[in-house]
């Protein structure tokens, strides 16, 4: 590999934040493919080749660079279900990316976790991924393996602009509950950071999670301020609950922050949206470009 050749990468889905890695990653000169369920359907970015998932085995073998972003299901991590034979037989891949989800903290009451602190999931969902984060802590075995636990994730096309125009966003007030969250082109930028990396073999764990927890109302009432429109009703929380999903529900259910320091200095980044007030201003004139 070299600066003008860094090395192939494979992304094993190529959805929201997958397309995002794919298309930065490309445009700095990695030779990338991505995956997708249906490949006449996929719209992958310049300069990023599209295979089949179940067709991927070739592809991830000739990989020096492996980025994971499929989320397991009931039967476990899918990648590793079709092609672990391929991973285990590839000569020169020698990173493996996990992007997981900061749900495997659980719920801690509103106090800070960092990346050293031990998991303890308290959803089925959080359950499923810290059991994959293990699949590929053994599937990785002598490379490099950076687990990347996001917090929630938004940009253009999902952010709090999109239920206001709307007409469903919801101010919910409860003070205290603080929620964090990355931008999705943060997570590409985090990641193109960590591939330019050499690390040995090894396990890193890295926060997605930008520099402010926030509560939910305090998000909404600024992105309704860049629109120019009057804030949704603050309710109660107590009030908005009963007529909560169980998505919802389980959404609320869980308090925490999210520090990211070691995951900063890791990668030797600063994000490019450290709050989400930077993170919608630029969604906005994303969508006005």
């Amino acid at each position: 590999m070299t600066e003008h050749d860094p090395g192939r990468l494979v992304v094993a889905g190529l959805g929201y934040s997958g397309s995002a890695v794919a298309r930065d990653a490309a445009a700095a000169g990695w030779q990338v493919t991505g995956t997708a369920r249906d490949p006449a359907r996929a719209a992958p970015p310049p300069g990023v080749a599209v295979l089949g998932f179940d067709a991927a085995g070739e592809a991830i073998a000739a990989a020096t660079h492996l980025l994971v972003t499929a989320a397991p299901g009931e039967a476990g991590d899918p990648v590793l279900a079709a092609h672990a034979a391929a991973i285990r037989a590839a000569p020169a891949l020698r990173w493996i990316g996990y992007v997981s989800t900061t749900g495997v903290y659980g719920d801690r009451g509103g106090a800070w976790v960092d990346e050293a602190t031990p998991p303890a999931p308290g959803q089925a969902r959080s359950r499923r991924r810290l059991a994959a984060e293990e699949a590929w802590r053994a599937a990785a075995a002598g490379r490099a393996l950076d687990l990347f636990r996001a917090a929630g994730i938004y940009g253009p096309g999902r952010s709090a602009f999109d239920d206001l125009r709307a007409g469903r966003a919801r101010r919910i007030g409860k003070p205290g509950h603080l929620f964090g969250r990355i931008h999705r082109d943060d997570i590409a930028h985090a990641v193109l950071a960590a591939l330019r990396q050499a690390p040995g073999p090894g396990v890193r764990v890295l926060h997605l999670a930008d520099d402010e927890p926030a509560e939910n109302a305090r998000v909404v009432e600024e992105a309704a301020r860049l629109l120019g429109l009057d804030p949704p009703p603050l309710v109660d929380f107590a009030a908005a609950l009963p007529a909560m999903s169980p998505m919802a529900r389980s959404f609320w259910a869980e308090n925490r922050r999210i520090g990211n320091a070691a995951t900063k200095a890791a990668l030797g980044l600063a994000w490019r949206y450290p709050s989400y007030r930077e993170g919608l201003r630029a969604i906005l004139a994303e969508e006005g470009a």
